[in-house]
């Protein structure tokens, strides 16, 4: 039977210095809301990287079990983050070694991102 639970990893976007963090908080409301949409039970996990991100992401990881793992584009895409996107892949698959891992194009693809590893 394969689990429905996910997890999305990604930046808080309210602790990101320097820009307005409304539209991506309203991207991720329709985002959470697509989970619903299917059925879904999804779990964010928001990072500062100020905040050990590392510790906070495995203590996600530890919580339940995952079906799928969402790295969003925040910690995926921006090159000075790649030690980070490095380190977040290994702890999948250290924390969560049966969960398949998605990455979505914007905060409101999540869904369609776990959808496409666990249907």
């Amino acid at each position: 039977m394969t689990q429905t639970r996910v997890l999305v990893i990604g930046l808080d976007p309210a602790k990101i210095q320097g820009w307005d963090p409304e539209p991506i908080q309203a991207a991720m409301a329709r985002g959470r809301a697509r989970f619903d949409d299917h059925n879904l039970e999804a779990d964010w996990c928001l990072v500062t990287l100020d905040d050990d991100p590392e510790g906070t992401i495995a203590r996600a990881l530890t919580r339940t079990d995952y079906g799928c793992v969402v790295i969003g584009g925040g910690i995926r895409k921006h090159e000075p983050l790649l030690e980070l996107f490095e380190k977040v892949i290994n702890l999948v698959h250290r924390h969560a070694p049966g969960a398949a891992i998605a990455f979505n194009d914007s905060p409101e693809d999540c869904a369609d991102a776990a959808l496409r590893w666990l249907r």
